[in-house]
């Protein structure tokens, strides 16, 4: 079982989809289709550090929906700003507080230098917390199973 103290690193997808920010909603499209995920990082080309996300529903909600075309508009255009993200190193249930302050579900990762190394989302998270709570109810039942015995 993973500790409370679980870095990020522990659980980020290290297979990350980023494109520049000046790639179209289109190629955005074509790139999370083909990675077969639903987010991906934009990353400056010089640095290698993440400057925002695009997500799937950010497509649909903020171009699609309004008529916007997908074809000329960027991915600069619609992420937002500035980019919430977290370092390899930073504990995993940290991380899921920063979303939950943030207000989003994926977190790129960043390593040394502040260059991309990987995303977290929330799914990632969803593992540990079972693994947590699970924990709590092995350790109700040990402590009734305990007091019943000592009862006899």
């Amino acid at each position: 079982m993973r500790s409370p103290g679980t870095q990020v690193r522990d659980l980020a997808i290290r297979d990350v989809v980023s494109v520049s920010p000046g790639a179209t909603l289109r190629e955005c499209a074509q790139a999370m289709r083909a990675g077969h995920v639903g987010c991906v990082v934009l990353v400056d080309e010089g640095s290698g550090r993440p400057v925002g996300v695009v997500t799937d529903r950010d497509i649909v909600v903020e171009a699609i929906a309004v008529g916007l075309d997908c074809a000329t508009m960027t991915a600069g255009d619609i992420a937002a700003r500035p980019v919430v993200s977290v370092r390899e190193e930073d504990d995993a249930v940290e991380a899921m507080a920063r979303m939950r302050e943030c207000g989003v579900r994926r977190l790129p990762v960043t390593g040394a230098h502040g260059k991309l190394v990987g995303v977290l989302a929330l799914d990632d998270l969803i593992g540990l917390v079972a693994e947590l709570a699970d924990s709590v109810i092995r350790v109700i039942a040990a402590e009734k199973t305990k007091e019943a015995q000592s009862r006899r």
